[in-house]
């Protein structure tokens, strides 16, 4: 295996400082980022910073890329550390990883589900990294329709429209293909999006403030909901030891 070049490791570690000042701007200046500023706190003359992100669009990219790519790794961490028996504990577990992240770096989660950047564009690469959430969500979702444990026949059928959009996906996917049909993979994939949309709906909720001066017991308010989606999707906590 060869070893990178000292200059490539020097090129590496600058674009990495960068990187980490641009995060700290995050959380003064929003996605408006100056990158005099930001070249100024790295030591750097503007004109030297575009050696390293050509472009305000390519340091924005960087940094939204790090922000899913550590979002994902926090909430899949946590739900591959539960028993793959467990549904429900796994997709609780998923759900604090999703909101302990969030809490603990708001500059960087609101680069990602708060306000689009004005004249930012994401590349199509950016789709991987930010589909690594609900993608973990469906294998969760998976599991249970192969034991049977989610209705035959969602509460309201599919829109033929909407079907078609989530078959498109599933046969885009390189994931394994379910091997059932009842109930149909598209109707699963709508649950996922179901809970997905709920669970960033309650993190961008406390993260943005909404629930100030309404709920005090946040992190309770939270476990509570995410037991109804739960409830409602059929996932429940796995056989009891006699029965594994």
């Amino acid at each position: 295996m060869s070893v990178p070049s000292l200059r490539a490791r020097v090129r590496a570690e600058t674009a990495e400082e960068i990187r980490a000042i641009a995060k700290r701007h995050l959380a003064t200046e929003g996605a408006n980022l100056s990158l005099r500023a930001v070249a100024r706190d790295a030591g750097l003359v503007p004109s030297a910073l575009y050696r390293y992100f050509p472009s305000r669009d390519a340091l924005l990219t960087a940094l939204i890329t790090d922000a899913y790519v550590a979002l994902a790794a926090s909430a899949k961490d946590a739900e591959a550390a539960v028993t793959r028996d467990d549904l429900r504990a796994r997709f609780l577990a998923l759900s604090h990883g999703v909101r302990s992240w969030a809490l603990d770096h708001p500059a960087e989660y609101a680069l990602i589900y708060g306000s689009p950047v004005p004249g930012y564009a994401a590349p199509p690469e950016m789709v991987g990294p930010a589909s690594e959430v609900v993608l973990t969500l469906i294998g969760i979702l998976f599991d249970a329709a192969e034991r049977g444990l989610l209705p035959t026949i969602p509460p309201r059928p599919l829109p033929a429209a909407t079907a078609a959009d989530l078959r498109r996906l599933l046969d885009e996917s390189q994931g394994p293909k379910p091997a059932w049909t009842e109930p149909t993979p598209e109707s699963v994939i709508a649950i996922a999006f179901t809970l997905w949309t709920q669970l960033f709906g309650l993190v961008t909720f406390e993260v943005f403030g909404r629930l100030d001066d309404l709920i005090d017991a946040r992190r309770e308010y939270f476990e509570h909901q995410i037991l109804v989606m739960a409830d409602l999707a059929g996932l429940d906590a796995g056989p009891a030891p006699g029965d594994r």
